[in-house]
């Protein structure tokens, strides 16, 4: 298990010292909207994650209790991680992070299109992706 270092009390720095890096929230990102579920598949983002990051945030989100990690059903060779529920409470965050980036950001044509659906349905959509990551959770 990873111990956290906090620098403080304040519930900014404390979440910040979770989710604080890109990486971490980059590996939420496809678990939720590319429903990436193995080492692999994190690898293969475009962002290009260096493979001693990836293992090291994969550790640090499971010991803090955003995702699990199991036994691929598949492969004994490969392991299964998925969102939980304190994972899943990020989604208003990350949505809000969406729409920031959309209002001062130039992205790309396929996220510009889900910040303009999150625009006129925010809260259908919250709950698409509830419903869509509930049966996933452990």
């Amino acid at each position: 298990m990873k111990k956290i270092k906090k620098r403080s009390e304040c519930p900014i720095s404390s979440a910040l010292d979770i989710i604080g890096d890109k990486w971490s929230l980059l590996i939420i990102r496809d678990m939720v909207f590319e429903g990436k579920s193995t080492y692999n598949e994190f690898l293969k983002a475009e962002e290009k994650i260096a493979t001693n990051i990836l293992a090291d945030r994969l550790v640090l989100l499971e010991s803090v209790g955003i995702i699990t990690r199991s036994e691929h059903p598949e492969s004994k060779s490969k392991v299964l991680y998925r969102i939980t529920q304190k994972g899943i409470d990020l989604l208003p965050l990350i949505l809000e992070m969406i729409l920031w980036s959309d209002k001062y950001n130039i992205i790309s044509p396929k996220a510009k299109e889900f910040a303009e659906l999150l625009k006129r349905d925010k809260n259908g959509v919250l709950k698409h992706l509830y419903n869509k990551l509930a049966p996933k959770i452990d």
